[in-house]
């Protein structure tokens, strides 16, 4: 019998990640949910075997049958889509509902949902807003709550950004520069090479979650390589492209919410109170690259 991942955001970092690693093993089906299934991007994810099926988030019903006779369930939401930042900002919690309660309904057997700490409580109230943190975090307690067999990953920052986001620039003098607005070059971060780690993680609960459940079921993972400071990150960074990389903090992301966010991992960080790689998850069997193997795998061939 086919055992199905349904995978929210294939196409995105988190979700294609997932799709990556579910491919690989072989041991479930993935499933796309997209809101257009003939878009380039799902033509590409068809082809290389992945089921793409139509649903929309604000829509509950449409969501519910994308799950039908589906297994599991990886979880993400966007909240930099244009329905979601500027129009309703706390609407990622609506949707993370409608995506719970709907896979509850269809019989959903285990579900994992990406999450982020919320930054608000944690600082007691000194870094407020940051709602790309706080919905994910509200969503995540509305799931431990609704009885639905699950696990949460709690993210770190994406490596990965350094490109998607454009954070490693290069300058005039054939130099790069780590721009991390508000960062302390003291404070420690915890990075995540995303594209191979992610999924590696995801995988292991889905595989695991039925024979291993008391280490699984309604846990918290803190997905991410190794707490580093961006000095250090910038020289791992400069071994791999033989070039100069230097940190430096702007004032400014030139978006508040942005600016609060990096404020408040400065201060109170992502996980520090946790070993990294997560210890639980290496003993489910996942096997964590090292920043110094993402430098050389991914950063080099891009800016060397």
């Amino acid at each position: 019998m086919t055992r199905i991942v349904v995978v929210f955001g294939a196409t995105g970092t988190q979700g294609s990640s997932v799709v990556d690693a579910l491919l690989a093993d072989k041991t479930f089906t993935p499933r796309a949910v997209t809101r257009n299934a003939s878009s380039e991007a799902a033509k590409k994810l068809a082809s290389r075997g992945v089921q793409v099926v139509t649903a929309d988030l604000w829509d509950k019903d449409s969501i519910k049958d994308a799950l039908a006779d589906c297994e599991g369930v990886f979880g993400v939401t966007n909240y930099y889509d244009p329905s979601i930042a500027g129009a309703k900002p706390q609407g990622e919690i609506e949707q993370g509902r409608f995506l719970i309660d709907a896979a509850k309904e269809a019989g959903v057997q285990f579900f994992v949902w990406s999450s982020l700490p919320h930054s608000t409580k944690l600082s007691n109230g000194k870094y407020p807003g940051v709602n790309h943190f706080d919905n994910k975090a509200e969503v995540e307690e509305y799931l431990k709550q609704s009885g639905l067999p699950s696990a949460t990953v709690q993210t770190g920052w994406f490596c990965e950004n350094l490109w998607n986001l454009g954070i490693l620039v290069k300058l005039a003098d054939d130099t790069y520069e780590l721009a991390i607005p508000h960062y302390s070059p003291a404070a420690t971060n915890a990075l995540l090479w995303v594209q191979k780690d992610l999924g590696a993680s995801v995988l292991a609960l889905f595989k695991q979650y039925q024979n291993r459940k008391d280490e699984v079921l309604n846990k918290t993972f803190y997905v991410a390589n190794a707490h580093i400071t961006y000095p250090d990150f910038a020289k791992i960074l400069s071994k791999a492209i033989d070039k100069e990389v230097k940190f430096t903090s702007p004032p400014t992301t030139g978006m508040h919410e942005l600016d609060i966010m990096y404020e408040f991992q400065s201060d109170i960080g992502l996980y520090r109170h946790s070993e990294l790689p997560d210890p639980r998850l290496v003993a489910l069997g996942v096997k964590f690259g090292t920043l110094e193997e993402f430098a050389e795998q991914c950063v080099k061939p891009r800016f060397s």
